[in-house]
């Protein structure tokens, strides 16, 4: 067991998913921590290690801008309960997984289609793996960050046009595999409800359920 509880899991994989997606160092504060990423519908990522609906009403409640998003581990329908007007709740509950690393574990993946191909770089600390399709379009993709001995596996996604062809599994194979051999030895990510039936055949398990919610645009009159 890494971690002792919900809450370290969570501080881990923040500051690794803000190193995945180009952020600066989370800021933190004394219900968690923000993460700006300043881009257009995803200004900034508030992130609640521990949840409750005075500390939610009160964050959603001042005038916060357009573009900022609220992650929760608690059920979706706490969340949505909880936050002020000009909040909603836009996608099925997620969840936060977890997998044990070791090095000298080899891991096969599952073989490429034939005309498939798997690239694998590293970039400012981040493993970035593509798979190609015949004709060279990008077909799945993800990468993974390591802070210490934590990997936060990020931005996994399969074109739908070549889903069920095990390109999934590649991907995260490869990744977990590239974070083992950097020193990782736990794996972090925080996984949709559509996502989870995947990481779950792969080894990883839940520890937290993961709930989201995002400012809109104000009314207009």
């Amino acid at each position: 067991m890494h971690f002792t509880n919900t809450t370290e899991a969570v501080r881990a994989w923040v500051r690794g998913w803000a190193l995945s997606r180009g952020a600066v160092e989370p800021a933190a504060l004394p219900w968690g921590f923000t993460v700006s990423l300043g881009l257009p519908g995803h200004v900034m990522s508030h992130v609640l290690p521990t949840a409750d609906e005075a500390t939610v009403r009160e964050l959603t409640g001042g005038a916060t801008g357009p573009g900022v998003w609220l992650k929760a581990f608690v059920p979706a329908e706490s969340l949505a309960s909880w936050i002020g007007p000009g909040w909603s709740v836009p996608s099925a509950p997620g969840c936060l997984m977890s997998i044990d690393l070791d090095a000298d574990t080899v891991r096969t993946p599952p073989p490429l289609p034939g005309g498939y191909r798997l690239r694998s770089w590293t970039g400012s600390g981040v493993v970035h793996a593509r798979v190609h399709a015949p004709d060279g379009t990008v077909a799945a993709r993800g990468q993974t960050s390591v802070d210490g001995t934590t990997a936060v596996v990020d931005k996994i996604e399969t074109h739908p046009a070549h889903r069920r062809r095990g390109l999934g599994r590649v991907i995260i194979h490869t990744l977990v595999d590239a974070a083992a051999e950097r020193g990782a030895t736990v794996g972090l990510l925080a996984s949709t409800a559509e996502g989870r039936a995947l990481y779950e055949a792969t080894g990883w398990h839940v520890v937290a359920p993961l709930a989201n919610a995002l400012r809109g645009p104000d009314p207009v009159d």
